[in-house]
C-alpha cells in the first residue's frame, strides 16, 4: 500500500488564517505573504482533500460546510501548537500556580511547602494569595485550595480536610485573665472573622456560645476582621479569643504561639477543598501535588 503524502501544513496554516479572517487579504497580512500566495495554498489544500473549502464570491470568500468544520479543527490544533512551541508557555509548565486564601497559605501551606519541593525539584511552586474565586479560563492558576461548602460548578472539587472550629488565644492572655470555663469568656474580647457572608457559613461566636449553653456573654462585642489570618494575628498578639478552623492553628498550637483554652469544639459545614478544572487532573504535577496534599492532611 502506497504511503500517503505528508499533510500540507503550510497550506493548512494559510487556510486557517483565511477562514478565521474570512479574507485572503487579512490572512496574507497576518502571515506576511501576498494574497495570491494564500489563494495558491488554499487551492493546494483543496486538491489534497479533494473538496472545496471556500465559495469564491466577487469580493469575498465564504466557507463551505466542509471548510467550516475543518477550520474549527485546525484552529484548535494550531492554538495548541503555538502554545507548545512558545518558550514562555514551556517554562510555565514547570511551575505550579496555586491559589489559596492568606490564612491557609501562611498558616498551613507555606511551612510545609519545602518538603514538596524537595520531593519534586523539577517543579517550582508559586502561591497566589487570594480570597476570591478563581477564573481558571482567564488566569494561569493550576489549582485552588478553598475553604467553603464545596459547591464549585463546572470544576473538580475534592474534599481535602475537615475544619472543626476551636477557640484559641495567646498564652499571655491567660496569664492576665482567667479562662477555665466558657462563662469566663465574658471577661475577654471576642475576636470576630466576618469573611463568610453566605447562608451556609462557619459557626460564629453566637452559634458557638449557644451550642455550649453559655449565657451572659455578648456575642456581638469585640473587634471585627474580614480576614481569618488577621483574626489569628490579633489573637496571637493577645487582643482576645477567636474561633478558627483547626487545621489553620495546628502549627501555632504546637509551637506555643496559641493555646486552646477550652476543650470544646464545634462541627463546621465548611471544609477545605482541592479545586481545579477536570482536564488538569491528567497533569502529572497536579497528580503529585494532590497526593502530597492528601498525605499531609493525614499526618
Amino acid at each position: 500500500m502506497a504511503a500517503r503524502p505528508n499533510p500540507p501544513l503550510i497550506a493548512a496554516r494559510s487556510f486557517e488564517a483565511a477562514a478565521r479572517h474570512a479574507s485572503f487579504l487579512k490572512a496574507a497580512d497576518e502571515l506576511n505573504v501576498t494574497p495570491t500566495a494564500i489563494s495558491h495554498q488554499v487551492k493546494k489544500l483543496e486538491q489534497y482533500l479533494g473538496q472545496a473549502l471556500f465559495v469564491r464570491l466577487n469580493r469575498a470568500v465564504q466557507l463551505t460546510a466542509e471548510g467550516a468544520a475543518l477550520a474549527a479543527t485546525l484552529h484548535t490544533l494550531f492554538a495548541s501548537l503555538d502554545q507548545a512551541l512558545d518558550p514562555r508557555r514551556r517554562a510555565a509548565r514547570s511551575t505550579i500556580v496555586i491559589s489559596a486564601m492568606p490564612s491557609l497559605a501562611g498558616k498551613w501551606l507555606a511551612p510545609r511547602l519545602g518538603e514538596f519541593e524537595a520531593l519534586y525539584p523539577q517543579w517550582r511552586v508559586l502561591i497566589d494569595v487570594e480570597d476570591k474565586l478563581v477564573d481558571f479560563k482567564s488566569s494561569n492558576i493550576d489549582m485552588a485550595l478553598r475553604y467553603g461548602p464545596g459547591k464549585y460548578p463546572g470544576l473538580h472539587a475534592r474534599r481535602w480536610m475537615g475544619a472543626t472550629i476551636v477557640p484559641v488565644c495567646s498564652p499571655a492572655l491567660l496569664q492576665r485573665t482567667r479562662l477555665r470555663q466558657p462563662a469566663d469568656l465574658r471577661r475577654h474580647n471576642l475576636i470576630h472573622n466576618t469573611t463568610a457572608a453566605r447562608r451556609v457559613r462557619p459557626p460564629e461566636w453566637e452559634e458557638w456560645l449557644a451550642a455550649h449553653g453559655v449565657e451572659g456573654v455578648d456575642a456581638t462585642a469585640g473587634p471585627l476582621f474580614t480576614s481569618t489570618y488577621m483574626a489569628l494575628e490579633a489573637a496571637q498578639a493577645g487582643h482576645g479569643v477567636t474561633l478558627a478552623p483547626a487545621p489553620l492553628v495546628e502549627r501555632d498550637l504546637a509551637d506555643g504561639r496559641l493555646v486552646k483554652p477550652l476543650a470544646l469544639e464545634m462541627a463546621n459545614p465548611w471544609s477545605f477543598w482541592i479545586v481545579c478544572p477536570r482536564q488538569n487532573l491528567q497533569d502529572e504535577k497536579i497528580k503529585a501535588l494532590t497526593a502530597w496534599l492528601l498525605q499531609q492532611a493525614r499526618t
